[in-house]
């Protein structure tokens, strides 16, 4: 696999699960390297709309290649997802499509700084051309809000053992390379589950502080279902415990939304309502697609439609009028295993 390939986790199953109208406008928030496009695309019709957002520079410059009058890809990130599509004159769409977290050829490409296999500055911004990179973050937080990233964002039990280790290598000789990051927390981590590399958990955490991807996920998720029309469906893939939960939690909350105590004195009519179904179980990749791409082992796509009557797809970002729905080209969602990264 070179620094630019990337295999797109839960291609057939996340395409299924937005249940294509031929006619209708897409959403993919995380282009990548285009798979999940390019199969949305290939289930499109003539007059079919798809718009994708990335943060990544590198990502939008793959993306130059794919040259369809259907699509339109645009470099922005989660939070401006409501300003994209306004400027883009968009409305309500048919489907969006979110498949969060760090993408292989970003992990394989060592300028990036975001893996303890290669020595190299350490960056771990996808977003290259703005923010804060992780040396800067490093040099300048305290030794409390160090600790805080670490036990948070990577659930790492010896936070508070790496923090102050960090702090006082940054008084020497300061933290600016990869390799220099991934050698000290070695040395503090003295134990770790088999086969993980004892920085595994820091540079997960430094990674998600860096471009703030759980804050950007938190926003996006309402954003994305309020612009679906009724039937529409949001379709998001996770690869660890952490942006899952908080996608698990908007999906059930949308669907069956917390209750006033009994005995409050309201009709049924004002009681919060679902906007939301949620869609079969959680799929996890197959065993024949985790031999084959091994850091998709992880990952899992849940998905969620919106409630209210289903009109027909979206035409230039409008619900059709009841019976002037399109002709629709579904695809039956595929059964996903029991038990679970990267890919878009």
């Amino acid at each position: 696999m070179t620094a630019n390939t990337h295999v797109s986790v839960l291609l057939a199953e996340a395409v299924a699960g937005l249940t294509i109208h031929s006619n209708g406008i897409y959403v993919d928030a995380t282009f990548g390297r285009g798979g999940h496009s390019r199969a949305i695309l290939a289930a499109l019709g003539a007059r079919g709309q798809l718009i994708a957002l990335d943060r990544d520079p590198a990502a939008i410059a793959a993306g130059a290649t794919l040259s369809d009058p259907r699509f339109r890809l645009v470099h922005a990130a989660f939070s401006e997802f409501d300003a994209v599509l306004d400027r883009l004159g968009v409305g309500q769409v048919d489907g969006v499509l979110l498949d969060i977290g760090v993408s292989s050829p970003q992990l394989n490409t060592p300028e990036r700084g975001m893996s303890f296999r290669f020595d190299a500055p350490l960056d771990m911004r996808m977003d290259t051309t703005q923010g804060e990179t992780a040396a800067e973050f490093l040099a300048r937080a305290s030794q409390s809000e160090l600790e805080r990233v670490i036990r948070d964002y990577g659930e790492e039990r010896f936070a508070h053992a790496i923090a102050k280790a960090l702090v006082a290598a940054r008084g020497e000789h300061g933290i600016s390379r990869t390799g220099q990051l991934a050698t000290l927390v070695a040395q503090v981590v003295r134990t770790r589950e088999p086969g993980q590399h004892p920085a595994t958990r820091t540079f997960q955490a430094l990674r998600i502080h860096v471009n703030r991807e759980l804050e950007e996920l938190s926003l996006v998720l309402p954003r994305a279902l309020a612009r679906l029309r009724p039937g529409g469906r949001l379709a998001v893939i996770c690869f660890h415990s952490l942006e899952d939960r908080i996608v698990k939690r908007f999906m059930r909350d949308a669907a069956h939304p917390p209750q006033p105590p009994k005995g409050v004195p309201l009709r049924a009519v004002d009681l919060p309502q679902p906007v939301a179904n949620l869609v079969g179980k959680a799929m996890f990749p197959s065993d024949a697609e985790i031999a084959a791409n091994p850091r998709c082992r992880s990952a899992v796509l849940r998905v969620a439609q919106k409630v209210g009557p289903v009109a027909g797809p979206s035409q230039d970002g409008a619900s059709q009028k009841p019976g002037a729905a399109q002709r629709r080209t579904s695809v039956t969602p595929a059964r996903g295993r029991g038990a679970g990264g990267g890919g878009k």
